[in-house]
């Protein structure tokens, strides 16, 4: 039997997907958790066989978290669904220990195929996403400069391109500001930026915020 947690912010969101999951016959079990924090208390109380991870929930972010189960309950398979362009973080999350990645605007049934692919060890990716990857093969020097930002890295310009300060967001990662300081002088030296206003811009011009 299938036991899957679904875990975004949006009440409306997560009723969808639970009716869409009820399509699948061994569904033995379907919980709920409106943020990372929540969803890491389930997965810690109970097993669960899949996680359906919302990419951007406020607190806790969704790289943190699937990280957290991955090291935590690693049979859990996380299957992640976003709002995001496969091409922005897609990669970065397989790499992470992702089961798989669907954006939002995914057919019903494909969310059903990836739920059943992953939750029998396989790895879940759109065929449009399997060619581009393919494609990057050759190349690999053409490649954004935030994919060579650390996963922190990666995390903490999103969260200052979203008008955040550096004290709101070491509060929010339980880090120093100094330490979010020295992350932030990285990705404007990694992405040859200047300003926050820059990475406001070069944010949104790559599609890395909603």
């Amino acid at each position: 039997m299938l036991r899957v947690l679904i875990a975004d912010d949006h009440a409306v969101v997560r009723q969808g997907l639970r009716q869409i999951l009820a399509e699948i016959p061994e569904l033995s079990a379907v919980g709920e958790a409106q943020n990372g924090e929540e969803a890491l208390d389930q997965v810690r109380a109970e097993p669960w066989d899949v996680l359906v991870l919302d990419m951007s929930m406020p607190g806790r972010g969704g790289l943190d978290v699937l990280k957290d189960v991955r090291r935590e309950r690693p049979q859990t398979r996380v299957l992640v669904l976003s709002m995001h362009p496969e091409d922005q973080f897609a990669v970065r999350l397989l790499k992470a220990g992702a089961a798989g990645y669907l954006t939002k605007e995914s057919a019903p049934e494909e969310l059903v195929a990836a739920v059943r692919k992953v939750m029998t060890g396989g790895k879940y990716i759109s065929a449009t996403l399997a060619e581009k990857l393919a494609f990057d093969m050759d190349r690999d020097n053409d490649r954004p400069a935030y994919e060579t930002l650390s996963d922190r890295e990666f995390q903490v310009l999103r969260m200052l391109a979203t008008g955040k300060t550096v004290q709101q967001i070491a509060g929010e990662l339980m880090l120093s500001a100094k330490t979010i300081s020295t992350y932030r002088a990285r990705i404007l030296e990694k992405l040859h930026l200047k300003s926050n206003a820059e990475m406001i811009h070069y944010s949104i011009q790559n599609r890395l915020i909603e």
